[in-house]
């Protein structure tokens, strides 16, 4: 089982996520799949989010935290910029980088 540092870097999820996959067999889904997977994902997060606000959700959908969700997300992201062999700490800055220049008015 992969260990994740404490205090960990964009780059340390990354590489946890990487080494999870292949313990898991995860390895061989393709990059179509993940993102599709992290659709579902997301789905799951806007349900937990109604719950937290007291909106109406399907009783028969599982009631699941925003919390695991969010964590979900991360892990596809993760394995998604992985696969495009993006460096999500780096895309991160550059992209803040670019939006320094814009107006958010």
């Amino acid at each position: 089982m992969p260990v994740l540092p404490d205090a960990p870097t964009l780059a340390d999820f990354q590489q946890y996520v990487l080494e999870l996959e292949k313990e898991r067999g995860f390895s061989d889904q393709t990059l179509l799949e993940k993102c599709l997977l992290l659709g579902e994902e997301v789905g799951e997060l806007f349900r937990a989010v109604r719950r937290t606000e007291g909106l109406p959700t399907a009783a028969s959908s599982p009631a699941a935290e925003a919390a695991e969700e969010l964590a979900d997300v991360l892990i596809y992201l993760c394995t998604i910029a992985n696969r495009l062999g993006i460096d999500l700490e780096e895309a991160f800055r550059h992209k803040e980088r670019a939006n320094a220049g814009r107006s958010w008015s």
